[in-house]
């Protein structure tokens, strides 16, 4: 497998055809997939927003307060505001803001992005159905190679932040091993693997997190057609026990004897 960033693309503005960027600076082949920051994607989506356009809730300017007495901060209610209003639902409100998005991502602030923003905005949201996007740019692009949308998030029992997908078109979400044996035999029985993450993750190692202005990667001798998979990559309620139990849960500040 190979990764290569796509080189020359500018700055994105509201109303770029990412798509046709791509096959005109670099057309991607059939069988390569391309991995998109959503970023770039937001931004020719017009998804940038003024702190103006949102009044604070009394639920917002709660929640800002709440979390400036715990840590002295200077937090904005109208970003808060603005998390709400891109939140189906709020899973954790205190000592950070976990959210739900109404496409099924969960992440802190509604993924809401406060660098390498539009001119004149002081948010980037993400994009509003990120499975459309990724179908449009695969529907656009010449050849119609699978095309995944791709944003960093923070993980569970772990420290970092690595590259996930929150939409992809032309690939499966997932591989599914149910049913293959493994090298002694044994009937594979839970083994689901979220392709589309893992991908995501390794093009972030070449997109980089600044300043790097590689947005889009290529992975080259990967793809070998469809395999036997599906798209239900976000956990349904019904399952997330973890999702379940962090309904219930308090945050308490540890005392100083602690």
């Amino acid at each position: 497998m190979r990764l290569r960033a796509v080189e020359g693309i500018p700055e994105i503005v509201e109303g770029d055809d990412i798509g046709g960027m791509l096959d005109e600076l670099d057309q991607p082949a059939a069988t390569e997939v391309v991995v998109i920051a959503s970023t770039i994607v937001s931004k020719a989506e017009g998804r940038g927003r003024c702190l103006d356009e949102y009044e604070a809730s009394r639920r917002a300017r709660a929640i800002a307060d709440r979390l400036n007495r715990r840590d002295g901060g200077e937090r904005d209610p109208r970003f808060a505001q603005a998390v709400l209003a891109e939140s189906e639902e709020l899973i954790i409100e205190d000592p950070f803001l976990l959210s739900a998005t109404h496409f099924g991502h969960i992440g802190v602030n509604a993924g809401i992005d406060r660098t390498n923003l539009p001119e004149d905005a002081d948010i980037l949201l993400m994009p509003a159905n990120p499975m459309d996007s990724a179908q449009r740019i695969h529907n656009q692009l010449q050849h119609s190679p699978p095309v995944i949308i791709s944003d960093t998030s923070g993980r569970p029992f772990r420290r970092g932040q690595r590259g996930v997908a929150i939409g992809w078109a032309g690939i499966p979400a997932t591989r599914d091993w149910r049913g293959y044996r493994d090298r002694r035999g044994k009937v594979l029985q839970v083994t689901v693997e979220a392709v589309v993450d893992e991908l995501a993750s390794a093009a972030n190692l070449v997109t980089g997190e600044s300043d790097e202005g590689r947005p889009v990667v290529y992975v080259e001798d990967w793809y070998q057609g469809p395999f036997e998979g599906d798209d239900e990559l976000f956990r349904p309620i019904e399952t997330d026990f973890v999702r379940q139990a962090l309904r219930e849960w308090e945050f308490d500040q540890p005392s100083a004897g602690d």
